[in-house]
């Protein structure tokens, strides 16, 4: 049985039972209605407040992935960051120091990126300034990279050069150590053997038989062969390039043509007693640039200490020369 609902009414001072007409009945539906639509709103501002929906969660661990794998690749940009110093260091203070190259200046390796904002379109995120600062530091990374390999493409090129260089200069005896008799004249002042005079020996004289080998001291190009020298009779010249040219006097007999390409060790030609000579002997010259130059300081190619000690003795005895 439903209830009955008094009012009071002032007019009266007496209680008057509300009678339940449609409009009333409006009023109540109206109120109850409003009221579950407020109290609806109400609790969907509070469960959207503290309470995430699917997709915000989905989001959200899409977010906290995203930090973590930022976080990985700064932790990756901070080991290639000291292998690059690594690189950088050796770079510098070894490979350009051993190929006599300038190193390349901190303002060139480290040089920014110029002009407008770069990482503009990065901005009004919520973690605009993690992202911006990990694009900064790609960059910066990838330019040093760049400078690195561009460095390192120079070496190659100076090593190449080096190493033809290496290759051309005279560095080994002209007569192997078996097959000498004995070290007849080194370079400087000795004694002329036809006016017995003092007179200055620009070369060194290899006391051999006849027909023993001689063998370039470098790489080089063969650029004479003949007898019109005064005083070598048959010799040899080899332009080595880097203005390095060895001379072989007094040969019996060639191995080579002129034009030819030879390299070191080479056979090129027999000793003999040809020209201005007292007897078989190789008279042996090293000329840089135009200058003559002491052969005995660059025979490192092949001497052991002992043999390079010993042979500087020899040299150094003021003995007659064989030319």
């Amino acid at each position: 049985m439903a209830k009955v609902k008094y009012y009071y009414d002032p007019k009266t001072l007496s209680y008057r039972k509300i009678e339940k007409t449609p409009a009333y009945r409006l009023r109540r539906s109206l109120f109850y209605l409003t009221s579950i639509l407020l109290t609806s709103v109400l609790l969907y501002m509070v469960a959207d407040s503290f309470i995430d929906s699917p997709k915000e969660k989905r989001l959200r661990r899409e977010l906290d992935n995203m930090k973590i794998q930022y976080s990985i690749l700064n932790e990756r940009f901070d080991q290639v960051s000291d292998v690059l110093d690594d690189l950088q260091e050796r770079d510098d203070n070894i490979y350009r120091t051993i190929f006599e190259a300038e190193p390349i200046p901190n303002s060139v390796r480290q040089a920014g990126f110029g002009g407008a904002n770069r990482y503009k379109k990065l901005e009004g995120f919520e973690n605009s300034e993690l992202i911006k600062s990990t694009a900064s530091r790609l960059d910066r990374i990838t330019k040093e990279v760049y400078v690195q390999s561009k460095s390192f493409d120079e070496i190659v090129e100076l090593a190449k050069d080096k190493s033809e260089f290496l290759a051309s200069i005279p560095a080994i005896q002209p007569v192997a150590n078996e097959d000498l008799k004995r070290m007849a004249s080194g370079y400087g002042w000795r004694t002329d053997p036809f006016t017995k005079t003092r007179k200055y020996h620009h070369g060194m004289d290899f006391s051999a038989e006849t027909g023993t080998p001689v063998y370039a001291t470098g790489d080089g190009e063969v650029i004479r062969a003949d007898s019109k020298s005064s005083g070598f009779g048959r010799h040899i010249r080899i332009d080595h390039g880097y203005g390095y040219i060895t001379i072989y006097a007094h040969l019996n007999d060639y191995n080579i043509r002129v034009g030819q390409k030879v390299k070191r060790g080479d056979l090129i030609g027999f000793v003999g007693n040809t020209g201005r000579s007292r007897g078989p002997h190789l008279h042996y010259e090293v000329h840089l640039n135009g200058e003559r130059l002491n052969p005995v300081n660059f025979y490192y190619g092949e001497l052991t200490a002992e043999e390079f000690s010993r042979l500087i003795e020899m040299a150094s005895q003021t003995n007659q020369s064989f030319d």
